[in-house]
């Protein structure tokens, strides 16, 4: 029997803009985008979905939303602007994602229109994915409004939501047509959710770029209290990491090779055994040390390089480990988490550790006794730093 074989390449294309002040009336640059994607459209729509918290942070801003469309029309403003909580919780929950599905329908929203979402990495996730799955695809424009959004998952591809207590279980990937990412939002970032984000700096600076790294150790005190431009230029220079990567890699990661996950096996899953009350940012960041100690130990990296990275985790202000991260026996919490992300990989295991202060290699399997070793050691690291 004959067989037909089809193959076609999409491409895709999108900005990423640094910005202050957004909306004011002044900066024309979002209106600007709108009316030059697609200009033979003649009515396009916009539905903002905003994250509670950064509603209540800046109480103003669904005014100035629609202040400034009532300036720039072109792009018709659905004025019945969506506020949902932030947090894991909008991607635990699928009441919110049905909410904006809701909107979507009742609003009109067509493949020509588009959804902007204003907030932290989850509900910038969340409405990813229910913009996605609308209509096959509407057009979703993402505006992080914290330092990880900003410099790491607002500025990839992929759109998810939690599903049976598993992580981005469900979920696509699909690029925005375009990342704003305004520094007015950081301003009002609470002391942990600005520190959170910069263990993503950590991560991909580990994994691609020694001299970022470098750059983060001079920095770390300055990083630590609120520089804007430090922290800036850190966000800028970790999102054209992540994005380089993506566009040079895999970006819809179809083998089981995931660098950009560097620390984040463990991390997912403490997220979860804490339902959620350490930040992801925290999380990744005892990952982070929790690898970098598991390198060492397994003859990957020197004890001085490793020591280096947990000092820069320590200057920033994170813990090192948690009690759940403890290796006790064989079927220890955290232990779930490798098997668990072997599933989400849907292959063989691949954990990415240190072979350098900006290189790493892939590993297929992990020595419990090493990693125990790496838990206890980091453990009474942070006992003796508390005393």
């Amino acid at each position: 029997m004959e067989h037909l074989h089809q193959s076609f390449t999409v491409q895709y294309n999108y900005n990423i803009f640094f910005t202050s002040s957004l909306f004011l009336p002044e900066n024309e640059l979002l209106s600007r985008f709108l009316v030059n994607l697609n200009p033979s459209v003649t009515v396009k729509k916009i539905l903002f979905v905003i994250d509670e918290g950064v509603a209540n942070a800046h109480k103003d801003l669904n005014t100035q939303i629609k202040t400034y469309f009532a300036k720039y029309s072109q792009t018709q403003l659905i004025q019945d602007i969506l506020v949902i909580p932030g947090g894991e919780q909008v991607k635990n929950d699928t009441q919110y994602f049905d909410q904006v599905l809701e909107a979507i329908n009742l609003h009109g929203i067509d493949r020509h229109s588009f959804v902007a979402a204003i907030g932290g990495g989850a509900l910038l996730d969340m409405v990813g994915y229910a913009a996605t799955v609308a209509h096959r695809g509407i057009k979703h424009i993402r505006i992080p409004s914290t330092v990880l959004s900003q410099n790491d998952s607002g500025v990839g591809v992929k759109n998810g939501i939690n599903y049976f207590n598993k992580k981005n279980f469900l979920g696509t990937f699909s690029p925005p047509v375009a990342v704003f990412n305004d520094e007015v939002f950081l301003s009002t970032l609470s002391d942990r959710d600005w520190r959170s984000g910069i263990a993503e700096a950590i991560k991909v600076a580990l994994i691609k770029d020694r001299e970022f790294f470098e750059w983060l150790e001079v920095n770390a005190i300055a990083l630590a209290n609120r520089d804007p431009a430090a922290m800036n230029y850190q966000i800028w220079r970790c999102a054209k990491l992540h994005i380089e990567h993506i566009r040079s890699a895999d970006p819809f990661e179809n083998g089981s090779a995931r660098p950009l996950d560097f620390g984040h096996w463990s991390a997912h899953k403490l997220e979860y055994l804490t339902n959620f009350e350490v930040r992801h940012g925290e999380a990744v960041a005892m990952g982070i040390a929790l690898d970098t100690v598991y390198s060492n130990l397994s003859g990957r990296i020197s004890a001085e390089d490793a020591q280096r990275v947990i000092f820069l985790i320590q200057q920033l202000g994170f813990e090192l480990t948690h009690p759940l991260l403890q290796v006790i026996e064989g079927n220890s919490p955290i232990l779930q988490g490798l098997e668990e992300f072997r599933e989400h990989l849907g292959g063989e295991l691949t954990i990415t550790l240190l072979t350098g202060l900006g290189s790493g290699e892939e590993v297929h399997e992990i020595d419990a006794d090493i990693l125990k070793q790496a838990a206890a050691i980091l453990n009474n690291q942070a006992a003796i730093i508390q005393h």
